[in-house]
């Protein structure tokens, strides 16, 4: 069930208050074009009336795709020890409630960056599988392995069954392009299987670059 309620905000730059709607929850199959509106960046975002200025709330927010068995718990944060944290609370109160249970098939991810919630959709949506994207970025990054630190690639697109890949540059500010065959994504995708990963969730996972350089350091769920 797609949830929401109204609150006040008080712009923190001009003082201006308006009224803003506030997501908690999005279930897919309630409306089409609430997950458009979410894809776009309409959804949970504040924009001042008077002066213009924006900012994502930070409220979180529960994304369900009954179809594709997908559920991504999104709480906004930008501290990594609170962000673990989080994480842990969400694990812990999903085991005492039985809610796994209900939940079996499902890919269960945690995010704490809107942007990767966007790009989780995004990969799901084109019938693939974020664990292997993760290893494929990667890849990506180690071709340039002085800059790697200093860069973050996201998935963009797949076209003539050929991914794209953002890769933007923090030091040049300069975003780039790279394009990976999807034969390549569908060997890595085997070769995960193969080695014991499952393609979908026991539990809440947080599939990141971390998770990822564990898969490649011989480790799977």
């Amino acid at each position: 069930m797609s949830l929401n309620l109204k609150q006040n905000v008080k712009c923190p730059k001009c003082g201006q208050m308006s009224e803003v709607t506030v997501w908690n929850s999005i279930t897919v199959s309630d409306s089409v074009d609430l997950k458009q509106d979410l894809l776009s960046g309409k959804i949970n975002m504040f924009r001042c009336p008077s002066c213009s200025y924006s900012a994502l709330m930070p409220t979180p927010m529960l994304y369900h795709d009954e179809n594709k068995k997908l559920m991504i718990s999104f709480s906004p944060c930008n501290d990594e020890v609170l962000k673990h944290q989080l994480f842990d609370n969400v694990q812990k109160s999903s085991k005492e409630s039985g809610e796994l249970e209900k939940l079996e098939g499902y890919n269960l991810r945690f995010v704490a960056d809107y942007n990767e919630l966007l790009e989780k959709i995004l990969i799901f949506d084109n019938g693939m599988n974020d664990k292997t994207i993760e290893v494929l970025k990667l890849m990506i990054l180690s071709q340039d392995i002085e800059k790697a630190e200093r860069r973050t690639c996201r998935f963009g697109k797949i076209e003539n069954n050929v991914l794209e890949f953002m890769i933007y540059d923090t030091i040049e500010n300069q975003t780039y392009t790279s394009q990976v065959p999807k034969e390549t994504y569908d060997t890595i995708d085997l070769q995960l299987k193969q080695s014991g990963v499952k393609p979908y969730s026991f539990v809440w996972e947080m599939v990141d670059p971390s998770y990822a350089t564990r898969l490649l350091n011989g480790f799977n769920n």
